[in-house]
């Protein structure tokens, strides 16, 4: 087992059903960049490659996270890793149902209710996806218990955890009814589609390359996304905090970087409300309002003040920062 007080632990202390998953991911972002390149089939006017490629990536690297952020549980371990585990087994069963329905069948994944097998289809991959979160809302928890030396450390994990529970439930907002959606099951009871990523259009519009946002209506994929790649961003500043310190005096203390951290994650976490607050307006991304752009510069602004405040330097010394800082090194 790695040592303790390091947060730059060795692979072979990774999670290993999450290692596994990544991997798979991998092979499957491979594969899909093939497909993008050889096959010209098109599903609800995207290649039909896109999704699997685009997942693959996301979920990868959220694998890796994971299984990185599950080295640091000692109190419960063994709970831990049977949490890390049931998240494998369900994203995994999403991506091979992905794969069965779009690439197989040609068919929607997400929504999908024009038959038998399509609505049970889309009922699994719920199941996993919820299955997912819980998952991940567990394991905050449990980091909530857990002694780690470097406090700036120990807020990312804590924040960049509990932001990727909140990216992860801005999905649920998207299994109501569109209007549309709304106006046939009134009119006779059935439908094939309900649900959707786009808000105050149909899915299927014009979107940004890659990545298919809308550029003419809201898109809740894009809170959903930011939130849960949260698990990144924060233990991703932590260490940037924590490099700059060799070149800074200011940020040796780990209390200041916990500040910075901790501000970061507010800043985060304001970005995902601002998103969310966007995409159910039904607003495009690349065309805020003026209170989108009012909210956000006052959001830059609120951040730049408490960033400018964590600076302010500390009298004691800090716990735990010399013996990183030379493990970084």
């Amino acid at each position: 087992m790695a040592d303790k007080g390091n947060p730059l632990v060795t692979v072979r202390a990774w999670h290993r059903p999450l290692v596994v998953l990544a991997g798979a991911m991998g092979v499957l972002c491979a594969v899909s960049l093939l497909g993008l390149l050889l096959d010209d089939r098109t599903l609800v006017n995207a290649p039909i490659w896109l999704k699997p490629f685009k997942f693959s990536v996301s979920i990868g690297m959220y694998a890796l996270t994971l299984a990185w952020l599950l080295t640091h549980v000692r109190r419960g371990r063994r709970a831990g890793w049977w949490f890390g585990t049931l998240f494998a087994a369900g994203i995994g069963l999403d991506f091979v149902l992905l794969v069965w329905q779009i690439i197989v069948r040609g068919r929607t994944l997400h929504f999908n209710q024009a038959t038998a097998a399509d609505k049970m289809i889309n009922n699994l991959v719920a199941g996993g996806a919820y299955t997912a979160w819980l998952m991940t809302a567990a394991v905050a928890v449990l980091l909530l218990f857990q002694r780690i030396p470097d406090r700036a450390l120990r807020s990312a994990l804590r924040w960049g955890s509990g932001l990727a529970v909140l990216g992860m439930y801005v999905a649920t907002l998207m299994f109501s009814p569109t209007p549309a959606q709304q106006a046939v099951l009134e009119a006779n009871g059935r439908y094939s589609t309900f649900g959707a990523h786009s808000v105050g259009l149909e899915d299927g519009g014009p979107g940004l390359p890659i990545t298919g946002w809308s550029t003419v209506g809201g898109d809740l994929r894009i809170p959903h996304f930011i939130g849960i790649h949260g698990l990144q961003a924060l233990p991703l500043v932590a260490f940037g905090l924590l490099l700059l310190a060799r070149r800074f005096p200011v940020l040796e203390s780990d209390l200041v970087r916990r500040r910075l951290v901790r501000t970061a994650g507010a800043g985060y976490a304001g970005l995902l409300a601002l998103l969310t607050w966007q995409a159910l307006r039904g607003q495009s991304i690349v065309h805020p309002d003026f209170r989108t752009l009012t909210a956000a510069t006052g959001l830059i602004a609120a951040v730049a003040v408490a960033g400018t405040l964590s600076l302010r330097p500390v009298s004691r010394p800090p716990v735990g920062s010399a013996e990183i800082l030379r493990s970084a090194r």
